[in-house]
């Protein structure tokens, strides 16, 4: 099923990516808050030139609220692992989710509703069965967000994350079924 941009909630629209976006993003991630919890670097141009990779602009879509860029989010389809025989059964049926929102804008649940909006695209427009999402146990506002979603905790992976400046971590691994969401969407 082809989608037609730009998804839209109660107060938000989603979007793919454009290149006119760097800056704003990049105004948000470089804050120290925000980026003590990404993968990619505090350096702008590694930054710049991750984002306009086209593998990663693909699945990359900006939050807009009132007209503003206030967020990104991200939406990656794999395979699930299967066994050889059944292979072509298990393509492209798992998203992998991340999101950012700009710290200012915390507080009146646009992360929870740009995320929402995200994971009725990954089931209903995608068409995908399960999503998954992967975050620092310390990182409590994005485990949280998770949780307020039905999201169920799957793993608790004891210090298994290098973090650049907080040593090895701990992880936690959400995820939730189509068949879950449609139950508790309605």
């Amino acid at each position: 099923m082809a989608t037609t941009w730009p998804l839209t909630t109660s107060r938000l629209q989603l979007r793919p990516f454009e290149q006119d976006d760097l800056d704003a993003i990049w105004a948000y991630r470089r804050l120290p808050e925000v980026n003590v919890w990404l993968g990619g670097s505090n350096d702008e141009h590694a930054f710049r030139e991750r984002f306009l990779e086209p593998s990663e602009s693909l699945n990359q879509l900006v939050v807009l609220h009132e007209g503003r860029l206030v967020g990104d989010l991200m939406l990656v389809v794999k395979d699930a692992w299967s066994q050889r025989e059944v292979a072509d059964r298990a393509r492209a049926t798992v998203g992998v989710l991340g999101w950012v929102i700009h710290p200012d804008e915390g507080g009146r649940g646009l992360a929870t509703e740009a995320v929402n909006e995200l994971v009725r695209h990954a089931f209903e427009d995608v068409g995908l069965r399960r999503v998954i999402a992967e975050c620092f146990a310390d990182n409590v506002p994005s485990w949280r967000l998770m949780e307020r979603l039905g999201m169920r905790r799957e793993a608790h992976h004891v210090l298994d994350s290098l973090h650049r400046d907080r040593g090895w971590q701990d992880e936690y691994v959400y995820a939730l079924l189509a068949d879950e969401w449609g139950a508790t969407s309605s």
